[in-house]
């Protein structure tokens, strides 16, 4: 008998976690319904998302455009360059301080937008002009705080270091404007040879 009782024991302890009708329900609720509804969403949110090629192909075609246009410019926008190389003319004149100041540096010294100092406040410029016109010039090419750095865009090095000097002399800075480097280094040459005859 005692063998009996124990398999009775036995049987009650393997049996598994649903123990009534209502708790079958439930199991079979959460085991087909809810990923039913997981999978909804994440088809949903996967068809919703922001196609970058999407764009131009409805741009050509409510134009009024052709479904070949559209495909071509989606392959030409997704092949399009890295990058680019800009010849520039190495003869042109350099562009003043004043001038480089007005198209590129005017957005930001202009109002102190971001910490910038504003242009003509000596009291802003101050401690910067003491640190020297190169580390000025260093600053405004490689960027400083929430200053982009101005180095390799639309003015050449000698013309964004005018544009320093610019803004320096109007905070009380006694600067000089730079030259153009080649210009100078043959008027150095000029010189030396004059003393050499």
């Amino acid at each position: 008998m005692s063998n009996l009782a124990q398999g009775h024991a036995d049987d009650g302890a393997h049996t598994g976690p649903i123990k009534n009708p209502k708790q079958l329900l439930v199991a079979v609720f959460f085991s087909f319904v809810v990923p039913i509804f997981v999978i909804i969403g994440l088809v949903y949110f996967v068809v919703s998302a922001v196609k970058p090629s999407g764009s131009g192909d409805a741009s050509v075609m409510a134009l009024g455009g052709t479904t070949e246009q559209s495909l071509a410019q989606g392959v030409a926008t997704r092949l399009q360059k890295v990058g680019m190389v800009e010849i520039r003319d190495a003869n042109r004149e350099l562009a003043g301080g004043e001038q480089v100041y007005k198209t590129q540096c005017a957005a930001c010294h202009a109002a102190g937008v971001a910490g910038a100092p504003k242009f003509g406040d000596a009291a802003a410029w101050g401690a910067r002009i003491a640190t020297g016109f190169e580390a000025l010039v260093q600053s405004a090419l490689k960027g400083k705080g929430a200053m982009a750095p101005q180095g390799g865009g639309d003015f050449e090095d000698t013309e964004i270091a005018r544009a320093v000097a610019f803004m320096a002399n109007a905070g009380g800075g006694k600067f000089a404007e730079p030259a153009k480097p080649a210009a100078s280094a043959a008027e150095g040459a000029a010189p030396a040879e004059a003393a050499a005859k």
